[in-house]
């Protein structure tokens, strides 16, 4: 009987160090800087034997994103104005906004959930999600899933 494949979106600090040292690795046999796996794995301090353990089981969220819808939920200050700056970092980004639902403010905070179509003009989805957490008045961020 085949497994059947979970997946995680989590972030950065939480992933084993090995496991980073297996995407730079990627990154720099993609960039052709190394011609081998030996020598990428050198580079970055990990065994051959550990870049192909994990090889298809680790990739950049943004680089896996390009052509696929991403929904995220948002809590947020009911405040004038800061869902316009959240859509607006989007538009900067070249992301395609496919739905939004706003709930109804509780106690001066709400909820919003965005569905955005990622093109391969977006910018580096990763970046653009740091850029709506940096915002005042956003209190949270969480990633919902990836088509």
């Amino acid at each position: 009987m085949a497994e059947k494949s979970r997946y995680f979106v989590i972030r950065e600090k939480a992933v084993p160090e090995v496991l980073l040292k297996v995407v730079e690795a990627k990154r720099l046999l993609e960039s052709e800087r190394v011609l081998s796996v030996q020598e990428a794995a050198e580079r970055v301090g990990i065994s051959r034997s550990s870049y192909y353990k994990y090889q298809n089981d680790i990739f950049p969220f943004h680089d896996e994103a390009k052509g696929k819808t991403v929904t995220f939920v948002l809590q947020m200050e009911d405040e004038p104005g800061l869902l316009s700056l959240v859509l607006n970092i989007v538009a900067d980004f070249g992301a395609n906004i496919l739905t939004i639902h706003q709930s109804i403010p509780i106690n001066g905070v709400a909820s919003l959930t965005l569905s955005i179509e990622v093109l391969p003009t977006t910018g580096d989805v990763s970046a653009m999600i740091e850029k709506i957490e940096e915002q005042k008045g956003v209190h949270y961020l969480k990633i919902l899933g990836r088509e």
